[in-house]
């Protein structure tokens, strides 16, 4: 980009890091409440190529921690809005949509290699295995969320490798997973916050067609969430690509 849009990025890193990260492309899977708050910040930090995975569209729901869900974005497609918003931030950047729910059946359209960067931010347990098998496969460097859902304090959130975490429900089971796989090591953001049990008996599930709650009794609570912890997990992970990929 030509102008002065990333000025003040460049005071900090430099202009070769600059121009460096306008060469580059980062795949973020999932647009939720994390995955949202990295793409957003990875298109301020002018990152040239952006691949966008996620087959969701947005939902009343979404409003309360997604960037891209507002009452006037209800039923459009994520990655749809996405684009449009991260092609107004930086009109240079080149932005790849796939309406797609990743899992083993689709992981077959990515070639990874061809990414310098990959960012896990969905929400299954078998999605985001796959996910790290073929990152890991190819050699490209990859980072992975944990779990957000019914914590309430984000200072707590920090970086580590998997097979240091602990406390984490989603991060003991990728551990003992991984392990299984011989995947040696994968870079994390979580929390050993122990999560809350959210309010209520019943689980609230939302139909984004009538854009209203079906309500089910059901043993699996729905997870609670806040508009101040994804989006920290979310740009924590921005952060972490960035300077990987400057280094």
């Amino acid at each position: 980009m030509s102008n002065s849009s990333f000025v003040r990025t460049e005071l900090i890193f430099g202009k070769e890091a600059i121009e460096k990260l306008a060469n580059l492309r980062v795949a973020i899977f999932g647009l939720g409440g994390v995955g949202g708050y990295v793409v957003e910040a990875l298109a301020r930090s002018g990152i040239g190529k952006l691949d966008i995975i996620d087959s969701d569209t947005v939902c009343l729901s979404n409003i309360n921690r997604q960037i891209y869900a507002t009452t006037n974005t209800v039923g459009q497609y994520k990655v749809d809005i996405a684009k449009q918003r991260i092609v107004e931030i930086n009109p240079d950047i080149e932005v790849n949509t796939y309406k797609i729910f990743f899992d083993n059946e689709m992981a077959e359209l990515f070639d990874f290699s061809q990414y310098d960067y990959v960012v896990d931010a969905i929400d299954t347990v078998t999605g985001k295995i796959k996910l790290i098998e073929k990152a890991t496969l190819s050699k490209t460097r990859i980072i992975s969320s944990m779990g957000a859902g019914n914590k309430i304090d984000p200072t707590l959130f920090e970086v580590a490798d998997i097979y240091q975490t602990s406390v984490c429900p989603l991060a003991k089971v990728m551990r003992r997973e991984l392990k299984k796989r011989g995947i040696e090591k994968l870079k994390v953001v979580y929390s050993k916050e122990k999560p809350i049990v959210p309010n209520g008996q019943e689980t609230k599930e939302k139909t984004c067609e009538l854009d209203m709650p079906v309500t089910r009794k059901t043993h699996k609570q729905t997870p609670g969430s806040t508009p101040f912890v994804p989006p920290v997990v979310g740009l924590i992970i921005a952060g972490e690509v960035v300077k990987d990929l400057i280094k």
